[in-house]
This record gives structure tokens, sequence and C-alpha cells, in this order.
């Protein structure tokens, strides 16, 4: 057998094995899905939408809790993203040298941290000192988690404007600030509009960190200082529960939190994508 035999031979082999692999990870995907899908379709209904959770024979359903999920990932969207569209265009545009490489190698680190971590220091920083649990403190948790991604699509997505837009705008004697709000951000809209949905479908199905900070309630709650319900962690609490019907509601929330997760996904890559790429 000649090297060349040899070569196109491992190179059989590496693609049988990767075709494999890819092919198992397909079939366990599906499998899950499908688990949640059947599952959690038996269990929905209209008063998982319209009615809080009731002790256990009453009935009840989840909307406290999908009205608490979106409070606080709304909150922490907020406050997450004008700081790291900021960041990320101060990192793309200014930032250099061994401060910009700080900012990055943090950024770095809480965009793998776990999200447990998160949840115990938000719980250390916030929680703690102040005697209890809120809602406010969950949203800052969510806040932490989005801002890494922000911040890294927003950077990534002004370096890839050609640098010709730039020097046209200076040109035409626009400032810094002209030039980063009319041209460079607007070249870079769909990508960093990506970036954010994406961060959006990542806190929404945390659970960890809101363990640690709004802890979560069993009936309606819009004070952001108290323990506030949670999608996640009510998933998490009512799958291990001894009732039947609580079990079931937990089926019925993870194929809810499931479809908004693959929504976003969806959005963001088929939708958004031919924006980007007509951008460029």
């Amino acid at each position: 057998m000649t090297q060349l035999e040899r070569r196109l031979f491992a190179d059989r082999i590496w693609r049988l094995i990767a075709t494999a692999l890819a092919a198992m990870a397909i079939v366990l995907l599906a499998w899950i899905l499908w688990t949640v899908v059947w599952r959690g379709a038996s269990a929905l209904s209209m008063s998982v939408f319209t009615m809080p959770t009731l002790p256990p024979g009453r009935g009840g359903g989840l909307a406290n809790t999908i009205v608490g999920s979106l409070i606080q990932v709304v909150i922490g969207l907020a406050i997450a993203t004008p700081v790291g569209l900021l960041a990320g265009t101060w990192l793309a545009e200014i930032g250099k040298g061994r401060l910009a490489d700080a900012v990055r190698f943090v950024n770095d680190v809480l965009l793998s941290a776990p999200s447990i971590l998160i949840g115990l220091f938000v719980y250390e920083l916030l929680v703690k000192p102040f005697g209890g649990f809120s809602g406010l403190a969950g949203s800052i948790a969510l806040a932490v988690l989005i801002l890494p991604v922000v911040v890294r699509a927003t950077e990534d997505m002004l370096r890839l404007v050609p640098g010709s837009l730039r020097e046209a705008a200076f040109a035409l004697g626009a400032s810094r600030r002209e030039v980063v709000v009319q041209v460079l951000w607007r070249a870079a809209r769909a990508g960093i509009v990506t970036g954010i949905l994406l961060a959006i479908a990542r806190a929404a199905g945390e659970t960890a960190p809101l363990l640690f900070t709004s802890l979560g309630n069993l009936g309606w709650s819009f004070d952001m200082t108290k323990p506030m319900a949670s999608l996640p962690v009510a998933i998490y609490q009512y799958a291990a529960s001894p009732f039947d019907e609580w079990v079931a509601l937990a089926w019925a929330g993870a194929l809810v939190i499931t479809v908004g997760v693959l929504t976003l996904n969806i959005l963001s890559r088929v939708v958004l994508a031919p924006r980007g790429k007509a951008s460029k």
C-alpha cells in the first residue's frame, strides 16, 4: 500500500467515525426532544398558561412561573445589553494593550464559567447581605450570564465590518461616536441581535443561578425585592415531587421552555443570518 493509499484509507476511516458520532448525537437529541414533546404535550392545557401553581389535588398551572421568568429575563437583558454593547464596541474599536487583554480574559472566563458559580457569587453579593432571596438578585444573575455573550458577539461582528466604511465615514467629517452609532452598529446590527437572542436562550433555561437568588414562589409575585417564581426552578422542584400532578406540570414546563429556546435559536439562525451576510 502506497503512502497516498494509506492517507485515503485513514481519511475514509475518520470520516466514518465522524459520521457515526454525528448520527449518534442526532439520535440522542431527537430522543430527548421526543420524550419532552410526548410527556409534555399530554400534560399541556390552557390552565398551564392561565393559572398559578396550587397545592396538589387542586389543579393549577405554571402562569406565575412563566411570568416570573419573563420578568427576570427582561430585566437581566435590560441590564446586560447596554453594558455588553458598549464593552464590545470598546474592545473592537478602541481597546488595546493589557487592559483590553484583561477585559477579554475576564469575559472569556465568564463565558465559560459554570452558572452555579455565578449564582453563588450573586448570593454572596446580594442575597446574604440583605437577608433574603429576591427577583432582583435573580435578574442580576441572569444579566451576568447574558453579558459575556453580548460582549463577544458585539466585538466579533464589529471586527467583520470592512475598514473602508470607517474610513469613508471619517473622511466625510463624522465623529467617532457618529461612526460607531450610525455606521458600525447599523452594519453589524443583524449579528449583534443574533448574539443577544442566543444570550436570551441561554439565560432562559438556567436553573442553578435562580436557586441561589430568586429561589421561587408558589404564588404570584411582582415585588422584585421578594422571592419570585421562575419556570426552570419550578421544573426542577416539581420533577422531584412525589405528586403525579406536579410531575406532569414539570413535563409541561419543560416543553414550554424547550419550544421557547428552540424558537429563539431558529430565529437567530434562519431569519437573521441572511441579513448578516448581506450587511458584510
